[in-house]
């Protein structure tokens, strides 16, 4: 039987300025270890420190343009396109430009601060 998702929960978010999580499914909102699923709004200006993680994740852009540097590249990824980042792959997400951007992060398994493994 389907379950009803009332709201996601906010969740703190790593880097600066501060960027708003909307975990919809994930091992906090829902009590899923298998996949989470959230929607990010990240300020224009907004960086995280790189990160190794143990997980594929899936990023769609809704709006605006999301940077992901790797170690041997960096990426734009803009409105209506994804990204697929593979688990132990060196990565940093920004959004460097006016009106940040708004999306999509699918995690396999679920996001974990245990498990994504980010730079000190």
């Amino acid at each position: 039987m389907p379950k009803l998702i009332e709201k996601p929960t906010v969740i703190e978010a790593a880097g600066t300025p501060q960027k708003v999580i909307q975990e919809f499914v994930g091992s906090i909102n829902s009590g899923n270890q298998d996949i989470s699923i959230a929607r990010m709004i990240s300020p224009q200006g907004w960086s995280e420190p790189g990160q190794k993680p143990e997980f594929d994740e899936f990023t769609i852009v809704l709006k605006g343009t999301l940077r992901v540097e790797t170690s041997s590249e960096t990426i734009y990824v803009k409105e209506g396109q994804a990204i697929h980042s593979l688990p132990g792959e060196w990565i940093r997400y920004s959004t460097p430009y006016e009106n940040g951007a708004e999306y999509i992060a699918v995690c396999l398994p679920a996001f974990s601060p245990d498990t994504v493994h980010r730079d000190v």
